[in-house]
């Protein structure tokens, strides 16, 4: 068996630790990790990328995740006096988001404020053909950790960031309580840190029975309705408010 005396362990130290740590970034980053979804949406970011709806705008709210942003037709006028723009591509995970998080912000030193909303990682398993498993709450608060500290990096420490709980719906009533957990993880990490901030909204999505509110939702129970777009204007701006 092959032996290295101590002198020749001692000089090959930082050849070893430097190995251990290009493995520790290449092997177990979270862009790593979630490797497979980094072009999945690469049209979609292409296509929010070229938009300018910016550039003439200070102090606004960014507003990024899935498809409740983008579909958000009347959020103008729901989160009026407010100033929005909104970055939503439909489908959004936080493990593909990871990904595109830095090309969302790029250049939006203007905002206010960010707000993000991203409800697929728990039984949004198909993404464009490539199946992945819904992730566990635990992956879910440590990938929200990771883009956060990404929007930090890339605009200001200072900049504050909210999170929309996921809203309970109805097509998704039969994993609420691991959806609901993942929403307790990320609520109880954003009470560690000044510039984050968690807006609840589940109460006001559920009935005295528990269950989600119908009226809230389109035909598919699963993505807002009018009524259900004003009332989580109210709910944030609200939140802002405070």
């Amino acid at each position: 068996m092959f032996h290295l005396s101590p002198i020749l362990f001692m000089k090959h130290i930082p050849f070893i630790l430097a190995l251990l740590l290009i493995f520790l970034i290449g092997g177990c980053s979270l862009e790593h990790q979630y490797k497979k979804f980094k072009s999945t949406f690469e049209k979609d970011i292409q296509k929010l990328e070229q938009l300018t709806d910016d550039t003439d705008k200070e102090d606004y709210l960014l507003f990024i995740g899935s498809s409740s942003v983008r579909r958000w037709y009347t959020i103008e006028d729901d989160m009026s006096p407010y100033s929005v723009v909104k970055r939503g591509y439909g489908g959004a995970h936080y493990y593909d988001l990871i990904h595109y998080v830095e090309r969302l912000i790029k250049n939006k030193e203007k905002a206010k404020a960010v707000i993000l909303f991203v409800a697929n990682d728990i039984t949004g398993s198909s993404t464009k053909g490539k199946f992945h498993s819904d992730l566990t709450p635990f992956e879910i608060k440590k990938l929200f950790k990771a883009i956060t500290q990404k929007i930090h990096k890339n605009l200001s420490d200072d900049m504050p960031i909210y999170v929309i709980e996921t809203t309970p719906t109805p097509s998704r009533w039969r994993v609420w309580d691991q959806i609901a957990s993942a929403n307790e993880l990320i609520q109880s990490y954003t009470e560690t840190k000044s510039n984050l901030h968690f807006i609840p909204t589940r109460d006001a999505f559920l009935n005295q029975r528990g269950l989600p509110i119908g009226k809230y939702f389109v035909k598919d129970s699963l993505h807002l309705s009018e009524t259900g777009y004003d009332l989580w204007g109210e709910i944030i701006k609200k939140n802002l408010e405070q």
